[in-house]
Formats: structure tokens, sequence, C-alpha cells
């Protein structure tokens, strides 16, 4: 079985941080927080890193990042794009947004050939996830079913302190695999505790904070492309029909409806790690702050690709 590939979702227009916040640096040696992630993927086997970005920032992604890690890892660049629709659809008139976690995977199809893991480039997982990712990857295949994974966390610990975040809120079943996945879009920190609205606001619900949510961080076979290309179309038409300029293809629903198919499981690996991430400009300096003391305790060295062969 081949290595597996880390595909990571860079192609955010990044509204409410105010700019490209994927390639700002966190540390004092010009480093972004995807070098952290796959600095961790690359320690626990992977091979292969694939940017799903816009055509547009690729002269500024090889800048921040990727001519660094292609002395380490092979490197490719793959681009969502609103003319990325099967053949006879083409985006609506005054659509600016992409189409979602689900369209951004369906666009690395070609670049990826083997097991691969997903992630977002705004996100900090922690190394013990890459190393559950890489291990189950490297260990399972496709049977009667396709047999996925994801990594779970919990809810308090994906939080931020300065606005709402997006999550997938799973349901597990007794031995451990997902039975199902809801994505709440809107939800914020309530003290020690959380609630999602689904109204903008007018309403709200409270929400257990060790709840175990996805933060988009998937183990696949091949058989995902397949499955995003033929559930596209039926997405499109009523995603076009009924909110044009915004409807979104999220991953896990498509997931999900696997699942409810009996087509597909998905293992969860829990982890108990604190996500960081720069969700909006006011989260960059606590993961600054973050980043440096993980390198104090030593999970990281101070410079950090300096001695990886």
């Amino acid at each position: 079985m081949n290595k597996p590939a880390l595909v990571i979702m860079a192609a955010g227009m990044g509204s409410r941080y105010g700019g490209l916040k994927q390639i700002d640096p966190v540390d004092s040696q010009g480093n972004i927080l995807m070098d952290f992630s796959i600095y961790d993927a690359k320690k626990a086997g992977f091979g292969q890193v694939v940017f799903i970005i816009k055509r547009e920032n690729e002269q500024d992604f090889k800048r921040a990042v990727g001519d660094r890690i292609s002395r380490f890892m092979d490197v490719s660049y793959v681009y969502q794009e609103l003319s990325a629709l099967p053949e006879g659809w083409r985006a609506p008139e005054g659509r600016v947004k992409p189409f979602g976690t689900g369209h951004a995977v369906l666009c690395a199809k070609e670049a990826v050939k083997g097991p691969f893991a997903v992630i977002n480039a705004d996100d900090y997982y922690g190394s013990h996830a890459f190393f559950h990712l890489s291990r189950y990857l490297s260990s399972h295949e496709d049977d009667d079913k396709y047999r996925y994974c994801m990594v779970g966390y919990i809810l308090k610990n994906t939080l931020t302190e300065n606005g709402h975040v997006a999550r997938g809120v799973c349901e597990i079943d007794s031995d451990g695999y997902l039975a199902g996945i809801q994505e709440r879009t809107h939800i914020e920190k309530r003290g020690d505790d959380a609630a999602y609205t689904e109204d903008g606001g007018d309403t709200w619900t409270a929400m257990d904070a060790s709840s175990l949510v996805s933060m988009n961080m998937w183990g696949f076979s091949q058989s995902i492309f397949r499955e995003l290309e033929e559930r596209f179309p039926a997405f499109l038409e009523k995603g076009f029909r009924e909110n044009p300029l915004k409807c979104e293809y999220f991953l896990p629903t498509v997931v999900g409806e696997l699942l409810a198919e009996g087509k597909a499981t998905v293992e969860v690996l829990k982890s108990v790690d604190q996500w960081h991430g720069v969700t909006y400009k006011e989260d960059r300096a606590a993961v600054v702050q973050a980043i440096q003391k993980m390198k104090e305790e030593g999970k990281y060295p101070e410079s950090l690709w300096e001695n990886m062969e």
C-alpha cells in the first residue's frame, strides 16, 4: 500500500479573518500553522502533501510553505474553482463563495492515488492524530464496505473566544464507529458550555461541551472520490434552486449519507488534544503563544525543519 497522502483544504476565502490567514507566520522562524501539521504528518509516515487552493494564490503558497516542504515531501497543488463543475453546469451569476469541503476534496481526485487524510489549513490538530490516521490508512482497505476513519475532538477543546465556529457534531455507536453527523455552522462558547443557532441568533440550543465533534480530519480510500462525484449533480440541482449564492457541498454530509445507506463505516479515533486555529484575526496571538509553549515543552524543535530528513 502506498504511503498515505495529506490533503489540505486551503481555498477558503478567509473573510472572517480579514486576509489570507492560512499563510500568516505563527512563530519567529516564519513557520505557518500548516508547517506543524505537515511536520507531524511527515513524522507519522505520510509521503505526499496536496494543497487545495485558489489558483491566484499559488505563488503565495509556494513562497510561504510549498517550496520549503517540497524538500521533504512530494507536493502538489490543485485548484478549487467555481468552474470545476460537472458537464452542463455553470456557477450562478454573482457567486463568489467556494462550493464547500466536499467539492474541495473532489478537486483533488487526479492528484491522489492511494489512501489519504483530509485536514483544514487553518487548524492545529496535534501530533497523535496523525499517527492514528497513518496507522489506520496503512492497515485498512475497502471490502464489502468503504472503510473510512475520522479523528474526533471534544467540543470544548475546539471553541474560540472570538466568535462562532462550524463543527460536525458526531453520534458514536457502542463499538466506536460513527453513527451519524450533524453539521452545525454557528456554534459559540457560553462560559464552560456551548450553544448553536440556525436562524442567525434569534434562537439558541444548548450543547454538551463534552460532545465529540469533527474538525474535518478524515481518513479515506479512493472510493470517496467516486461517491462525491456521483452525488454532486443532485446537490447542485437543489442548492442552485434554494440558495444559489451560498449553498455548500459539505464533506460530512456525504459521509453521513454513506453511513445511512450502509455503504461505509467510519472508525472514530478520539483525540483529547487542544485545538488551535485562526478562525478570526484575534485568534492569532493565542496560537502563537501555544506554539511557543509546545516548543518550550519539547514537542517541537525551535527550528522546525532544520534536522528533518
